[in-house]
Parts: C-alpha cells; structure tokens; sequence
C-alpha cells in the first residue's frame, strides 16, 4: 500500500470532516497514518489487519478508563473500507520535547503494573508476522535470505517457548520504543497500542536492549531506562533468546517494503548479512 492507495481509501471512508488532501501523511509502514484537524487515521495494509484494529480500540478504552495515559479514540469502532482497517484517533497536542528513555520506562512501570483487562489480549507473536512479511517481499528477496530467516524464526519461537520470566507476566505494549511515547504538555503519553499483548514483561524491556546493542543507542540513555525502570533485562538469561526473536522479526519486517524501497532492500540485506555471520557489531538503521 503507498499512499496514494491509503489516501484513496481514507476518501472512501469519509471520516474526516474536510477534504482529504488537506491531511498530512504521518507514517507509512503497516498503516498509513494521516493527520487533519484535531483527529488522526490510520489505514491498515490489509484486511488481515483489522481484528488487530478492533483490539487496538477496545485497549485504548481500558487503558483511558485506567488511568493511563494513552492515546484516545474517537469513535469506538473499526471500519473496513476497501478491504482496509480504518479507525479514528483524536488528534494529540504538539509535542514539548523529544521523548527520551526515561519517559518509556515510566510509561512501562505503569502498564507492567496493570491487571488483566476483562477481555483478553493475545500472547505477543513476535514471530507471528515473519511470514506474512516475507510473502509481501515476494521476489524482491533472495530466496535463500527468506528460507533462513523461516528457519531462525522456528528455532527462535521454540527457545522462547522455554523460558522462564524474572517478572510476572501480564499485559506488555509490545513494541516498547521512545517513538512510541509523545511529549505533551501534561507528560508522556502512551501510542501505538495494536501490540499489546499479555506476555513476558521483559519483552518490553528486551527492545530497549536490542536499541542500545544494534541501532546506536547511547549506553548513557540505556542506564537511564534500567535505572528509571529499575532493571536491567540483560541480567536474566532468557534475554539473548527474546532479543534473538525480535532481530529475526525486524528484518522480515522491513523485508516487506524492499518490492518498492531500493533502500529498504539494501537495509534487508545488511541485517540479514549481519544475522548470517553472527556480527553483533554491525550498526541496524531504523525504517
């Protein structure tokens, strides 16, 4: 989906009060997502995606009625328009500042310390989309780069399987990164919640890890998360295991924008290459 394609379809939703190309592109990745006035949209890639919407809203209503601050949907339903998700956010104030570590560690203490909602979240399949990424890739990848991450995703789902948590499980964002946090003028704020899952707390933290080991995350503003938390994932020994399991999803994730993106192709091939040959000290760009 590009975004002409995702502009089409947030047309013939017809959920924004005025005219379509006045909304701006904020991302493009597995939704599209466009801001106009004082409400945000997000265009999900594929049908696949909308029990995920649909959860997404009822997690933003149980974390509103928490306490916790989150971002807030404006209408409690998820349409499929086009074959594509679409739900409606209320737009959040500009942000003050970056978000820094810290501010996700605090946001993370606050959730890892909810009870279960009264409907059920899914354990966090960080594996779960390996395959459908590498099937958007199609012919873009090299064959034997697809069959090896299919294979790591087995080993690593298998070893995950076995572990044993240092904290209690229960209800984890799922893809705990600073990006994921906005600065308003009251605090941060909690975004992005189609990931929420009821797991292992230290996948959460294992994110913020994998940051500092592979994507240039200085070791200075990696204390300050452990340190605002109160833990640093990397003592429990479950943690080479979980940080495996993500590495393998986040290059099949971007695996599926290389049919379009020479640059995403390139990023795909230096991660694979990295995972090949076991180099932890080759640098990952975020995409």
């Amino acid at each position: 989906m590009d975004e002409a394609r995702a502009r089409d379809v947030l047309t013939a939703a017809g959920v924004l009060p005025g005219p379509v190309r006045d909304a701006s592109l904020l991302t493009l990745g597995e939704n599209a997502v466009f801001a106009a006035g004082d409400l945000v949209v997000k265009v999900g890639r594929d049908a696949e995606l909308l029990d995920r919407a649909r959860r997404e809203l009822d997690i933003a209503v149980w974390l509103a009625d928490a306490g916790v601050p989150a971002v807030r949907a404006a209408d409690a339903k998820a349409l499929l328009v086009e074959g594509h998700p679409v739900t409606v956010w209320h737009r959040l104030p500009d942000p003050v500042r970056p978000p820094q570590p810290r501010d996700l560690a605090e946001l993370l203490r606050v959730v890892h310390a909810l009870p279960s909602p009264s409907f059920p979240l899914p354990p966090r399949e960080l594996l779960g989309g390996v395959e459908r990424w590498l099937r958007l890739a199609g012919d873009a990848i090299d064959p034997a780069d697809a069959a090896y991450l299919r294979a790591r995703r087995d080993g690593f789902a298998d070893a995950a399987a076995t572990l044993i948590p240092h904290l209690p499980r229960g209800p984890i964002h799922g893809d705990a990164l600073p990006r994921n946090v906005h600065i308003g003028p009251d605090g941060p704020v909690l975004v992005d919640l189609e990931t929420f899952s009821s797991d292992l707390r230290e996948h959460d933290l294992v994110v913020m890890a994998l940051s500092r080991d592979r994507y240039g995350l200085p070791a200075e503003a990696y204390d300050s998360f452990t340190e605002t938390y109160g833990w640093d994932v990397r003592a429990w020994e479950g943690c080479s295991v979980l940080r495996g399991a993500r590495e393998t999803a986040s290059c099949a994730w971007v695996a599926q924008h290389a049919p379009t993106n020479p640059k995403a192709l390139a990023e795909f091939e230096r991660r694979v290459a990295s995972l090949r040959y076991g180099d932890e000290t080759v640098r990952w760009y975020p995409f």
